[in-house]
Formats: structure tokens, C-alpha cells, sequence
């Protein structure tokens, strides 16, 4: 069940990239960019202001999950939708979008594939998310077939899966993005809804596993900033990479609101600018001043 396959990527891994992006995760970050991600099923976004009233969606849904409301727009009965699809093959103004799309492995690499001549010596598929460990068996294979093509391989994850699953895939790959939300168990679970025992235990396999990774943090304002989970981060870092300890932060922002008023969800970081530079800066010296190299996500 995939949601995207982006092209030309050039912040997802090493060069030119192609960024294969699967829903399912089972984190619920307050700060997710990618909301449409979570669930490992197809649903149905809503643009309100694309939507013009024709009603063919109306007329298209064969469970009368879709009305129109007193402003002449369309609205979505969450509990009766079936996201079949149907209503966004209807739509005459791009305003319905269905998240989800169930492929083949061979489809996908296919893709892949056809990306092969832009990628060079650096480049190659990354599969990312959601959490692309929830599918272990799909990407599994993705990966043997890009290998077995001289395709370089990279996963993105936040490491909230099976470590049987993650040492399964090791040996497949030739660089690790993984990201580290908080350092503190409780903080973990009040940002995430989940501990990061585990998250801790695959970031140390995948450390010591003498696969190439970069580490990253989403900086998040008031959450996850402060110095001392910083300098925890650190310590962590340089406890399991030594000389090698770096990490890249990505600050804050607020472009996935559409999104999740899209999904009839509540954006619960809404009113929360976006990082201002000086605190990006600040916690970057903080991090290097403790003897971990950092780099900033543009």
C-alpha cells in the first residue's frame, strides 16, 4: 500500500534519488508532515476550495457518504466512506484525492528502474513512509531486485518496528536515514503515543551494523529543543558512532495543515510556528559544542 513514488529526490539518501513512500506507522507524531502516511489503507482527501458544487460526486458514491453543504461544497461522511475511489474519478476539479494505492513489488520496481540512468554512482531508491518496516516483506524484495540491478538501496525510518525485520533488511542496504524524535521514554510517548525503547534498541543495530546512516531530529519549538534532550541526543550519538556522530535537524514548519483539514483530521500543532532561525541555530551549536557534527535540512 503506497501513497507516492517521487522522482528526482535529492534529500532522501545519497544523490539522485527515487523516494518510494509507503502508508502504515505506527507512531502518531504531533508534528507529522505526512499525515496521510499513517494508516495502512486507502482514504480520501478533500480540497474544500478546489470543490466548485457540480455534485458529481454526489451522484458518483455508491454509499452516500458524500453531501454538499449549505456553502454548496462538498462534504465527506467519514464513518460511511468506503474509499472506494469512485467520487475522485467523478471529480471535475481535482478537489477529491484518494491516498493509497496498492501495487505490486514488480510494478514498483519497475518504476525504479526506469529512474536507473539518473541515479550515477551515489543514487538509487529509497523507501520511505510511514514506517516502510510495517511492510518488511514488500520492501525486502524491492530491495533484492535493486541490488540484484546495481540500484543503490536506502530506507527512512523512525525504527518503531520489529528488529528481526530491520536485521533482515541490513544486508540489503547501502545507507540508513533514521530518525530520532526524543531522547526521554515519557517525552517519547507524549510527542509519538508510543515509548522509544525500541526505537533506541534499532537505532544502536543499525549504529553498529557498519551500514553508513544519518541520523536526524525534526526540531519541533517547545518539544523536543530544550538543551537537555539535546545534549542526550549527543551523548547517544557519540556513545554508538564515536568519531563518526552526526546528525541532521529538520526544523519545524506548517505546510502540512492542508493535508490534514484535507483528511477531516485535527492538526493538533496548528497554532505552533514554524522554528525560528535563531533557535535552529542555537540548538545546532549545542549539539556540535558536545561533539556531534550538525547539519541543517533545507
Amino acid at each position: 500500500m503506497l501513497f507516492n513514488v517521487q522522482h528526482f529526490c535529492l534529500h532522501d539518501g545519497p544523490g539522485i534519488r527515487t523516494t518510494v513512500f509507503l502508508k502504515g506507522c505506527g507512531l502518531r507524531c504531533l508534528w507529522c508532515c505526512n499525515p496521510e502516511s499513517q494508516e495502512p489503507y486507502a482514504q480520501l482527501g478533500l480540497d474544500q476550495r478546489r470543490c466548485t458544487g457540480c455534485g458529481e460526486c454526489v451522484a458518483a458514491c455508491p454509499a452516500g457518504a458524500v453531501a454538499m453543504n449549505t456553502l454548496g461544497k462538498a462534504e465527506i461522511d467519514r464513518e460511511r466512506c468506503t474509499n472506494c475511489g469512485k467520487c475522485v474519478s467523478a471529480c471535475l476539479d481535482d478537489a477529491l484525492t484518494r491516498y493509497g494505492t496498492t501495487r505490486t513489488v514488480e510494478d514498483v520496481f519497475s518504476e525504479v528502474l526506469r529512474d536507473k540512468r539518473w541515479y550515477c554512482a551515489e543514487g538509487g531508491v529509497t523507501v520511505s513512509g510511514g514506517e516502510p518496516l510495517t511492510q518488511a516483506r514488500f520492501v525486502k524484495r524491492l530491495l533484492e531486485l535493486s541490488r540484484e540491478a546495481g540500484i543503490g538501496t536506502c530506507i527512512e525510518t523512525c525504527g518503531a518496528a520489529s528488529s528481526e525485520a530491520l536485521s533482515d533488511m541490513l544486508p540489503l542496504l547501502d545507507f540508513v536515514l533514521f530518525d530520532l524524535k526524543h531522547m526521554d521514554a515519557q517525552a517519547h510517548h507524549q510527542l509519538t503515543h508510543r515509548p522509544n525503547q525500541v526505537i533506541l534498541k534499532n537505532a544502536r543495530l543499525v549504529a553498529q551494523s557498519g551500514v553508513p546512516v544519518q541520523f536526524r531530529m525534526p526540531l519541533i519549538p517547545g518539544r523536543n529543543d530544550g538543551s537537555e534532550n539535546l545534549r542526550a541526543t549527543a551523548q547517544f550519538l557519540r556513545e554508538n558512532l564515536g568519531t563518526r556522530a552526526s546528525i541532521e535537524l529538520m526544523p519545524y514548519h506548517r505546510l502540512a495543515a492542508g493535508k490534514y483539514e484535507a483528511l477531516g483530521c485535527d492538526y493538533r500543532l496548528k497554532d505552533l510556528p514554524a522554528a525560528a532561525p535563531e533557535c535552529i541555530r542555537s540548538a545546532q551549536r549545542t549539539l556540535e559544542q558536545h561533539g556531534v557534527r550538525c547539519a541543517i535540512s533545507v
